[in-house]
């Protein structure tokens, strides 16, 4: 029987992922200064026991005012480097490729945590204040955010060179990829959209000019990370607002290929409000053409993002060439060994082989004890 391409290696550049299952970043609030702590390692270090073939991190800010909130995880100092070195050590020894998101929220700052209560500021007790928040124009998110001050040329040029120190940070820290969170409405999406970037400036107007400082972002990160560790970057290939399109995102994607990116993260939405993702009914793999259409259009590999719940839809999503990696989100919350089962459910690990051994031999032993079960993940 053939491998399913789930569970084929995929490399890029001078690194290889075992497979292509990734946990996608999603934020916790649960960082202190920016810094990983215990609740990280363990957070992160479940998926790379689950054997999943690349594992990020959430969002790290690239300055303290970039942050979403101030639980967010940082790479603006040196000195966070330490954590997040501790942090992909594990990640590795268990066979992971280490990855890490690097952004800055523009606008959408200085904001609650999505599950805070209507007027709280984050955990009781922790003094956490507002910031004042920036972006291309004097334009807020929607309802409830704060309104931006708009940036000055100078200030631009000083984000762009802090992505390509915290490129550098994330080497030093040992991650084997990075990407540039340039989606869900945060700065780099604020900038490419004409519904929030009103600029009459060299970083405003057509599409060139809206692309200029996404684009500089890149060319710095590209110039501070290793040539050969693969670069990503997530877009929203539709903004949610009506000023962002697909045929956009291909035209950017093109220009981004060509300043170094390896893999376009396909998502949509999220420029106004809380949303990360299009307006829509959402439906299984509702995002998966998106990253069809980059990837085609392109020539570029893409990730396909979006409930995308068990390996036989991974699988058909792959078979059908319409991305080249799949991203587990929520879903890998819900279930941290995702990429295992995954694998269970397309035959290629009936003996808990892939599982690591101090796991594996327990569950195979008791799978050799249940003749009434086909699966040891049945019961108890």
């Amino acid at each position: 029987m053939q491998r399913p391409l789930l569970f084929t290696p995929f490399r890029l550049r001078g690194v290889t992922a075992p497979n292509r299952a990734v946990v996608s970043p999603m934020v916790q609030y649960r960082a202190v200064g920016g810094q990983v702590n215990d609740y990280h390692i363990v957070h992160l270090g479940k998926f790379a026991l689950g054997k999943f073939g690349i594992v990020f991190t959430e969002n790290c800010a690239v300055e303290p005012r970039g942050r979403v909130t101030q639980g967010d995880l940082g790479l603006w100092d040196d000195g966070q480097i330490e954590g997040h070195r501790r942090l992909t050590r594990f990640l590795k020894q268990e066979g992971a490729l280490s990855a890490t998101q690097i952004t800055h929220s523009g606008r959408k700052g200085s904001t609650p945590r999505s599950f805070d209560k209507p007027g709280q500021l984050g955990p009781e007790g922790a003094g956490w204040q507002r910031w004042q928040v920036v972006g291309p124009s004097e334009l807020p998110a929607g309802d409830g955010y704060a309104t931006p001050r708009q940036l000055s040329e100078a200030e631009i040029q000083d984000i762009v060179r802090k992505f390509g120190e915290a490129a550098r940070r994330a080497d030093a820290a040992g991650y084997d990829v990075i990407e540039i969170h340039g989606a869900h409405g945060y700065l780099l999406a604020q900038f490419l959209s004409p519904v929030s970037n009103k600029r009459n400036d060299q970083y405003g107007g057509d599409r060139a000019g809206r692309m200029r400082f996404p684009l500089a972002v890149a060319r710095a990160v590209r110039t501070g990370w290793p040539e050969h560790k693969p670069m990503f970057i997530r877009v929203s290939a539709v903004d949610g607002a009506g000023g962002w399109d697909v045929e956009d995102s291909v035209a950017y994607a093109k220009e981004l290929k060509v300043l170094g990116v390896d893999v376009v993260d396909t998502s949509s939405g999220g420029l106004t409000g809380l949303s990360t993702a299009l307006p829509i009914k959402r439906t299984l793999g509702f995002q998966v053409p998106f990253a069809a259409a980059i990837k085609r259009g392109a020539c570029i590999p893409t990730m396909a993002v979006g409930l995308i719940l068990d390996g036989p839809q991974a699988e058909a999503i792959l078979q059908a060439g319409d991305a080249d990696l799949i991203a587990i989100g929520r879903q890998a919350l819900y279930d941290p060994f995702w990429a295992l089962h995954a694998a269970q459910e397309l035959g290629c690990d009936s003996s808990f082989e892939m599982w690591t051994p101090e796991y594996g031999w327990w569950l195979d032993k008791r799978k050799n004890n249940l003749p009434d079960r086909k699966t040891a993940g049945s019961v108890s």
